[in-house]
């Protein structure tokens, strides 16, 4: 089976292990440390675990789509934005 239709190139590839060790990683959070209880945080709704990193995947591609369209293709700084962005959403939503 030929995947060459999904132009996998190294960024394609490390883009989605990472996804997979994000998602294995919070599988292994969950199973040493159960529960992971809503709470309400600034934003005033009830989140999880798995809806603050889905906050933070989502708020990620918006970061590195502006950074693209008003800065340029050096994305370290919009990762970086992102990271911060991503302790920001599980300290405080």
């Amino acid at each position: 089976m030929s995947f060459s239709w999904m132009a996998w190139t190294l960024p394609t590839a490390i883009f989605f292990l990472t996804i997979l060790a994000l998602l294995i990683g919070m599988s292994v959070w969950e199973y040493f440390s159960p529960g992971g209880a809503p709470r309400t945080g600034i934003l005033r709704f009830e989140s999880t675990r798995g809806d603050r990193l889905f906050i933070s995947l989502l708020g990620a591609a918006f970061i590195h789509l502006a950074w693209l369209g008003l800065v340029g293709p050096n994305l370290w700084w919009a990762l970086a934005l992102a990271v911060v962005y991503a302790v920001g959403v599980f300290r405080f939503v």
